[in-house]
This record gives structure tokens, sequence and C-alpha cells, in this order.
């Protein structure tokens, strides 16, 4: 009888340990999607074309052909789509708090270009009062020519910060798609299935 019962421990023992077991574990390597995004060059096109908008509207503004009232908005707004491509550029060592600051500024990011856009159409539409100064204080077609080719060249740079806000706002927008996917904000981590193979010992 205790042979028997020793056989049937046996048996149920082995049951219970399979040859192939599948269980799911959670990727240990996700925060690496992030750098799918190519956050580098991404960062850096955010800087570039930011500072290259807030260096612009420095010149018009000291030149006395935009209002301070708008162009400070748009300063700060421009400034904190700079703050998210450096931040973007510092998430690239995957450490997870870099990568959550990095989301916020992000998301920052994108509605201060959608604000940006929204000022520079509303920039666009107000004429001005340059043309009308010159012609009244000069009388000369010279300098009347001169002011057209002024609001010519104001009226194209408002039409090309419109194009950049919009690809910035665009960039903001995949980088903060990335880090939400890194830091499963928007869902619960995916888990990977993991194939065990136990191999049965050697019988003697």
């Amino acid at each position: 009888m205790a042979d028997e019962a020793g056989v049937i421990e046996e048996g149920t023992g082995v049951a219970q340990s399979p040859l192939v077991a599948v269980t799911f574990q959670r990727n240990v390597h996700r925060k690496e999607k992030y750098l799918e995004a190519e956050p580098k060059a991404l960062g850096i096109t955010q800087i570039g074309l930011s500072a290259f908008q807030i260096s612009c509207v420095a010149v018009f503004l000291s030149k006395g052909l935009t209002h301070m009232e708008s162009d400070i908005p748009f300063f700060i707004s421009s400034l904190l789509v700079v703050i998210a491509g450096s931040v973007a550029i510092a998430a690239q060592n995957l450490h997870l708090p870099t990568l959550r600051a990095c989301l916020g500024m992000q998301i920052v990011a994108s509605g201060a270009s959608a604000f940006n856009i929204v000022l520079v159409l509303f920039k666009m539409e107000d004429p001005g009062s340059f043309c009308w100064h010159y012609y009244y204080d000069n009388f000369t077609l010279h300098y009347g020519e001169t002011c057209h080719n002024i609001e010519n060249t104001r009226s194209h740079f408002l039409a090309e910060s419109v194009l950049i806000q919009v690809t910035l706002m665009a960039i903001s927008v995949t980088l903060a798609a990335y880090c939400c996917k890194v830091v499963n904000c928007c869902s619960p981590a995916p888990k990977m299935p993991v194939i065990t193979v136990q191999v049965p010992p050697a019988q003697q």
C-alpha cells in the first residue's frame, strides 16, 4: 500500500509541472520605444524653429512693425516650446520621471503652439497703420512703396509663422504620443507571452 501511495504522489507531481508553461510578463524594453520617435531630431527642430520665430518677432518689434501686447504672450509660448524640446532631448536617457516630464511639457507645447496659431491669425486680420504713417508723414511715392514692401514682408512672415506653428504642434503631439505609450498613462503596461520549456529529469 505504501508503494501504491508513493506512485500516486509521484504522478500528481508530474501533472502539476508541465513540460511547457506559458506566462505573461511585462516588456522590460518598452521604454526603448520612445527612441523610435527620434526625440533628438524632433527636439532640436522644436528648439530651432521656436528660436527662429522669437528672433524674427524681436526684429519686427524693434522696427515698430508689431505690437508689444501681442508679442509678449507669443514670446512666452515659444519659450515653452523651447523648454519642451530640451526635455525631449534629455528624455533619451529613458529615465521614467524624465519621460513623464517630457509628456507633460509636450502637452503644454502643443497647447502653446495652438495659442500661437490663433495669435498669428489675429495679426493677419489686423492690417496695421504703418502705411498710413508713412503716407501722412512723408508724402512721397518712394516711402509709400517702401511701406508696401514692408507690409508684404510682414504678411508673408505671418503666413510662414502659421505653417511653422502647425509643424511645432504636430511634433509636440507626436512626442507626447510616444511618451504616453512608454509611461503607460492611457492604458496598462502591455505584457508579452513567455514560453518556458522544462526538460524532464533524465531517467536512471
